[in-house]
């Protein structure tokens, strides 16, 4: 059994629902602290309870102010190290800068690297986070890194919401296939993928689809969905080829820019998303999207991790 004790939760203020979600589950309360911006911007933070010796986790996600939710994660992390916690976790649902993972062209920086730096500078020894964009984001740590998956959530919510025998997975790039196919191999259904072409970093040109989806219902997979330009364009894509129905199921809702009026306007009968970032804005002003919930998935984590108890369970299955 749960007690909570020696345990403390803290949010900073990209996304308390979900550490609402998360204590609640737990059955603890959340940790007293105040999270502040002052006049010139810089934000001020003060842990109002003692964590003297107490094992720290600390919530926040890379979503709307990305540099102010990192930088209030870093100082977080920091003030609770200097109050001498015996050790802090940091849980980014969405993790800042992932997808400048790498120098992908001339003079470009390695902006997830310079991330992980800043966190463990801050005084973090253990970072919990769910499907990065680049898995490779884990070796530029020397502390652990546990990286969860939302899968498991899906799939339970495509055997509860749909009939397997007119399911096909679909893949909107070749670069998500991985996660494609190991969805179609669980769920025993059929996979087809798309290739694409860019003429800019989020503009797509030309995609071709790889496989058969006629007469069946597909589901397009993702980790993140940002303008929603790919999967709304995959969407109009399958139908033209004969799907029946087109869902799309990504991890991280993004939803920048015009996403919501793509998604209204596209040929997808629903966008389900997680509640890694704030979707309750997103939810009232567009009908199509649906979110499944990942704070059980990630207040098991927690209890685990305080235990010492294995994590991997949790990429196969969702807690109950």
């Amino acid at each position: 059994m749960f007690t909570g004790n020696g345990i403390k939760i803290f949010t900073g203020t990209s996304h308390p629902e979900l550490a609402e979600v998360i204590t609640r589950r737990l059955g603890v309360t959340l940790g007293k602290a105040d999270v502040t911006k002052s006049g010139v911007g810089e934000t001020q933070v003060r842990i109002t309870e003692s964590v003297r010796e107490d094992d720290v986790y600390i919530i926040n996600t890379g979503c709307g102010e990305v540099n102010t939710a990192l930088m209030e994660v870093c100082i977080m992390i920091h003030a609770c190290k200097i109050a001498s916690a015996k050790r802090i976790t940091a849980i980014l649902p969405l993790f800042p800068y992932a997808r400048q993972d790498k120098k992908d062209k001339s003079r470009a920086p390695i902006t997830a690297k310079l991330v992980a730096n800043m966190l463990q500078k801050s005084g973090c020894d253990h970072v919990i986070t769910m499907d990065l964009h680049a898995s490779q984001i884990q070796g530029f740590f020397d502390v652990p890194v546990d990286k969860l998956y939302a899968e498991p959530s899906s799939i339970q919510y495509i055997r509860t919401n749909f009939d397997l025998s007119d399911i096909v997975i679909v893949s909107p790039d070749a670069g998500g296939a991985k996660r494609a196919t190991s969805m179609a191999d669980r769920l025993g259904v059929d996979f087809a993928l798309f290739h694409k072409e860019r003429k800019k970093a989020n503009e797509v040109s030309r995609m071709i689809l790889v496989g058969h989806v006629k007469d069946k219902v597909a589901v397009l997979v993702d980790d993140m969905a940002d303008t929603c330009g790919t999967l709304c364009l995959a969407a109009q894509h399958l139908s033209e080829a004969g799907a029946s129905k087109v869902y799309a199921m990504v991890t991280h809702g993004i939803l920048s820019g015009n996403a919501l009026k793509n998604v209204e306007q596209s040929a997808l009968e629903k966008l389900i998303v997680t509640n890694t970032l704030p979707q309750a804005q997103n939810v009232a002003k567009c009908a199509k999207i649906e979110v499944i919930d990942i704070g059980n998935v990630l207040a098991e984590v927690i209890r685990r991790s305080h235990y010492g108890e294995s994590v991997s369970k949790l990429f196969d299955e969702v807690p109950y």
